[in-house]
């Protein structure tokens, strides 16, 4: 019975780090859970929402409450992947844009292609009104960039990446690697939130999605042209390298690989921390970040090379 109601505790905990904030529960389930789950529920309960929350030093590095999406049901799975905000299917997109950069310095550049993401007629029509288009942030000389999926609801109200739950750990993350981030840039791949039908909730952008939006990317990459790339889940690497979607992800994850002769390091998404609190894991991220810190020359102090090791 344990296991079950664990099970229950884990699928909400998911739901909520995928940005859900209602759960439709029948009066038939409802009922079906009072009956099974009542003499111990609340204890149980209790029990596993105290261990889920257990994070281990350092206190640079540590989850937020989770609300950030990561990872999501594939678009076109569902019928709520094919529909927009107001209930009407989502328009099919035209060829990607062609991006040719002008002269000028990185700045320069940067400001010029963030004027045309934000002015993308393609790109607006996407949008939930009262949100905004997602560019970036950072500093177009970073030796770093970090590359996420696309925009959660914290992000697309904000207009700017990695601000929500899942952001604010990338943040410590940074931090932890002795940066900030002003001196690292963060991207995406998407510069909108995928539509749902509902406020809540959240998709993987279609292959169509992730072709019209990768020459933004790809001139974001062109304009910092860092020394390593962090792609922050499956949904980037599969962008950045063109693989199959269906590609086994752990035959890739924390090996180096090399997008435009730029070193590529592919690691979990942070929202995948905030449901996987589990130490090795975040052991396999820090030593992902351990490399990236190694291959762009950043000092390794031998506190920075203990976290998260058992003992």
């Amino acid at each position: 019975m344990r296991e079950h109601l664990e099970a229950v505790v884990d699928a909400l905990r998911r739901l909520r780090a995928e940005g859900s904030t209602h759960v439709f529960v029948s009066d038939d389930t409802l009922e079906r859970l009072r009956t099974t789950f009542a003499p111990r529920g609340g204890a149980m309960a209790i029990e596993a929402e105290t261990e889920a929350e257990q994070f281990v030093e350092p206190a640079s590095f540590s989850p937020v409450p989770a609300s950030t999406p990561a990872r999501r049901p594939t678009a076109g799975s569902s019928s709520t992947a094919a529909l927009r905000w107001d209930g009407q299917p989502i328009a099919k997109l035209p060829a990607p844009l062609e991006i040719k950069l002008p002269k000028g310095s990185k700045m320069e550049q940067m400001n010029w292609l963030r004027d045309r993401v934000l002015n993308c007629e393609v790109c607006n029509a996407h949008l939930r009104p009262g949100r905004k288009l997602v560019f970036g942030v950072g500093t177009p000389e970073a030796e770093i960039f970090f590359c996420g999926e696309g925009p959660g609801a914290d992000e697309e109200q904000q207009g700017e990446p990695f601000v929500g739950p899942a952001g604010q750990l990338l943040t410590k993350i940074i931090q932890a690697m002795g940066l900030s981030r002003d001196k690292v840039y963060i991207g995406n791949v998407m510069k909108w939130r995928p539509e749902m039908p509902t406020e809540w909730g959240n998709r993987e952008p279609t292959p169509e999605e992730v072709a019209f939006s990768l020459p933004f990317l790809r001139a974001q990459l062109d304009i910092v042209k860092p020394k390593v790339i962090v792609a922050l889940g499956n949904t980037a690497v599969i962008a950045l390298l063109g693989l199959d979607p269906e590609t086994k992800m752990k035959d890739y994850r924390g090996k180096w690989h090399e997008f435009n002769g730029v070193p590529l390091m592919f690691t979990y998404h942070p929202s995948y921390l905030l449901r996987n609190t589990a130490l090795s894991v975040k052991r396999q991220v820090w030593e992902n970040m351990l490399l990236v810190m190694e291959k762009v020359g950043l000092p390794i102090n031998e506190k920075q090379r203990g976290y998260f090791l058992k003992g």
